[in-house]
């Protein structure tokens, strides 16, 4: 997410419930998002052709604005999808909001 990395909390889970509501604001793409979609999605393709070790559960990602959404597999085939989502997310200073564990991740710096 393209949120300030001293957001609260409670900021970063008031931008996911508005970024997966009917109310999400339109505008041009946050360059951190485009970024970070672009180096993840040319691992990682969200379009075909699909590679045999893709993580995602649902296809495309859904990208607004100022946040990339993802669902993904559980097991093997998600680790280096996960440890590659955590440093471009560093990379492009990206939040990260795990909604399973309700756990937020800034980017440090």
């Amino acid at each position: 997410m393209a949120i300030d990395p001293a957001a609260s909390d409670d900021a970063v889970r008031a931008m996911v419930k508005r970024c997966s509501s009917s109310q999400h604001p339109e505008g041009e793409l946050d360059d951190r998002i485009v970024g970070f979609y672009e180096s993840l999605r040319a691992r990682y393709p969200d379009f075909p052709p699909y590679r045999d070790d893709s993580p995602w559960m649902s296809m495309p990602l859904h990208v607004g604005i100022d946040h990339v959404s993802m669902n993904m597999t559980f097991g093997e085939r998600s680790t280096p999808a996960l440890e590659l989502i955590l440093v471009l997310a560093e990379r492009y200073g990206l939040t990260i909001y795990d909604p399973q564990g309700d756990e937020v991740t800034r980017p440090h710096g």
